[in-house]
């Protein structure tokens, strides 16, 4: 789950009020330098805070168990008891050496993709809006598809790190891979470098609709909230009106905040049962299927086998949580990112 900062820049009107946003910081206005330093250390922090949510729907996703699902706490505190609190940080390391260059590869993706094409369909004659919606689409697609390169493998090794083997029966037990390092050269010994690259076919499949949901899903709900404070601010002074209206920095966060939330949840809902094909892909090995591991039609099959096809959500609860907290970190943390990797401080005032 991949994010940008500002969507609306023109400013919403209700009831005769307008509400002014921000101005937006552009690939152009920033300091290259501090925004990728800033940025790696600042990601590594939001990743390091949900990576715990992310081993406990890893863990669901895979489990190959008949009986009832297990909710996402009894999952945490079944792990924390058997395996200790350290196994909610099992391949955290691995994830966090290819987080780093993932992200700074996304972001530099997705800038210089919306830029570019904000620009170019500009100059093609759309309407502003309308080039602002090619260009968040076009940019959110290429920034996905180029993190996901760095991604795959960095995602096959550490998920192979958060399941223990003897996941068929409990969730306790000691992992098959000694660190990262050792579950690479088993991975590569095993299945060569097309097994570090298990489900990327997938994996883009799942990350494409999923930005393109979640961005879909975040313009309408910062709307919907940039209205409902517009409507709030106008019936409040209603007696005499003060035209135009600047948000503070606290209320804008809040509302990026809130509509970032929202969109993670749909987005989370809709793309959850490709999410669950791609982690089976990745995570388990192809015993009953040779060197050459299970496809997609198989790993289908097996879930439907295993719990009708609601086994397709397993660990929904946890990925809506992971998205929307994700979601909600991300944008404000990226739009922080944006502001201290300005050049020009004074356009923030």
């Amino acid at each position: 789950m991949n994010l940008s900062a500002e969507e609306e820049e023109e400013g919403i009107e209700e009831e005769g009020e307008m509400i002014e946003m921000p101005a937006e910081i552009d690939w152009q206005m920033l300091d290259k330098s501090k925004f990728f330093f800033l940025g790696a250390a600042l990601f590594s922090g939001v990743s390091a805070m949900l990576y715990p949510v992310v081993v406990i729907k890893t863990r669901q996703q895979v489990c190959i168990q008949s009986r009832s699902h297990v909710s996402c706490l009894k999952s945490a505190f079944s792990i924390v008891r058997h395996e200790g609190f350290r196994a909610l940080y099992r391949g955290f390391g691995t994830s966090l050496m290819g987080t780093i260059p993932a992200r700074a590869l996304y972001m530099a993706a997705l800038e210089v993709t919306k830029s570019n094409v904000g620009s170019a369909t500009v100059r093609l004659g759309f309407p502003e809006p309308t080039a602002a919606a090619i260009a968040n689409a076009i940019a959110g697609l290429s920034a996905a598809m180029a993190a996901q390169l760095v991604w795959t493998p960095i995602d096959v090794v550490s998920q192979r790190l958060m399941v223990p083997i003897n996941n068929s029966s409990s969730m306790a037990g000691a992992c098959r891979y000694a660190n990262g390092f050792d579950a690479f050269r088993k991975i590569v010994d095993s299945s060569g470098l097309r097994g570090l690259y298990r489900g990327f076919g997938i994996s883009i499949l799942t990350y494409a609709p999923s930005n393109a949901v979640w961005w879909a899903s975040y313009s309408v709900a910062q709307r919907l909230v940039w209205g409902g404070i517009g409507c709030y601010v106008c019936k409040k002074d209603e007696e005499g009106g003060q035209g135009m209206i600047r948000p503070d920095s606290t209320t804008v966060m809040a509302v990026q905040g809130v509509s970032a939330a929202m969109a993670g949840g749909v987005s989370a809902l809709i793309t959850m049962p490709l999410d669950t094909i791609k982690t089976r892909l990745q995570v388990l090995d192809g015993d009953e299927n040779g060197r050459r591991g299970p496809t997609i039609g198989q790993t289908v099959r097996n879930l439907v086998r295993e719990g009708g096809w609601m086994a397709c959500y397993r660990g929904l609860g946890p990925r809506c949580a992971s998205m929307s907290m994700s979601a909600t970190t991300m944008i404000t943390t990226y739009e922080f990112l944006k502001r201290l990797s300005a050049k020009n401080q004074e356009i923030l005032t």
